[in-house]
């Protein structure tokens, strides 16, 4: 039997996480213009992976709702259902209600911001205010 040597993260090295793959096919599909077959994304990733783990992923994706696919060929493009933007507010939000004190997580993730992402967030905020009037909750 083989030794294999593992990185920090306790995987085999050369191997990486399903997350990190899924990751990338979703950057390659969102900085694409129009929908992908698994040939263009497999051409768009900067790794070396086979052409049946680029379908894999895809496959995956589509099958968790991230993805929708439209006849190509005589296999199939896919884009994703939202934007990259959306996709990191539903993720964000996911995580926020999963914890069990709302102040405490979101008092955490602000006093981990830039500067510049603090200001940011309090002008969005705002403009949110503004947005809302005197009427509002």
């Amino acid at each position: 039997m083989r030794d294999r040597k593992n990185d920090e993260g306790g995987r085999a090295s050369g191997r990486r996480a399903r997350g990190e793959l899924e990751s990338g096919v979703l950057a390659a599909l969102w900085a694409a213009d129009e929908p992908l077959t698994a040939r263009q994304v497999q051409e768009r990733l900067p790794a070396d992976l086979a052409y049946t783990t680029v379908l894999t992923i895809l496959s995956r994706l589509h099958d968790k709702g991230m993805l929708v696919r439209h006849p190509a060929g005589r296999g199939y493009a896919f884009a994703p259902v939202r934007d990259e933007a959306s996709e990191t507010a539903v993720r964000m939000h996911s995580l926020l209600e999963r914890g069990s004190d709302r102040e405490a997580v979101l008092t955490r993730f602000v006093s981990e911001l830039s500067q510049q992402d603090e200001q940011l967030l309090q002008r969005l905020l705002g403009e949110q205010d503004a947005g809302r009037g005197d009427d509002g909750p």
